[in-house]
């Protein structure tokens, strides 16, 4: 079962119509075992976007993540293209980390993949759930992370003195 953050990654990416796997185990061993697993990818063959997301709230060191995330996007690179025979040709592959903690050092990419802050990645969720209003087009039941927050956009209030 997914944590978390996968389960929200998934859901997002298959609200947005691509079709996704999940903690795909990649690279078999021959006696055994596998040589990585994929948080999520995700492919929309309409806009032609490839994507893998590691999502992680571990406060390692940058030089641990750079070795975990590393192996990660470079077994990605290596067997992703296997998950979706059949298809002539897939688009450039963007791989993502998606990180709840990652200080203020100013890094871009980590393990050859970008960052994207966990804030920032709800606040894109956010502006594109919140409207139009729930009584009108609320989220599938399906995405029950999404629909989740979907409800608080539309019925929290925001207290005094904070932006909305």
């Amino acid at each position: 079962m997914p944590n978390f953050l996968e389960q929200l990654v998934a859901e997002w990416f298959e609200f947005q119509h691509y079709f996704v796997r999940r903690n795909v185990r990649v690279g078999k061993r021959e006696k055994g075992g596998y040589e990585s697993e994929l948080d999520v990818v995700a492919f929309n063959p309409e806009k032609q976007h490839l994507v893998h997301v590691e999502p992680s709230m571990d406060a390692d060191p940058w030089e641990k993540r750079e070795r975990r995330f590393g192996a990660k996007f470079a077994a990605g690179q290596k067997h992703i293209p296997s998950l979706f025979i059949g298809f002539s040709a897939l688009p450039k592959l963007e791989q993502i980390a998606l990180l709840g903690f990652a200080g203020q050092g100013g890094r871009s990419t980590l393990g050859g993949g970008r960052i994207l802050l966990i804030g920032d990645f709800m606040n894109q969720i956010r502006a594109d759930i919140a409207h139009p209003s729930i009584r009108n087009n609320a989220i599938p039941e399906q995405y029950v992370i999404l629909r989740s927050l979907q409800y608080a956009a539309n019925y929290w209030k925001t207290p005094a003195g904070l932006d909305a």
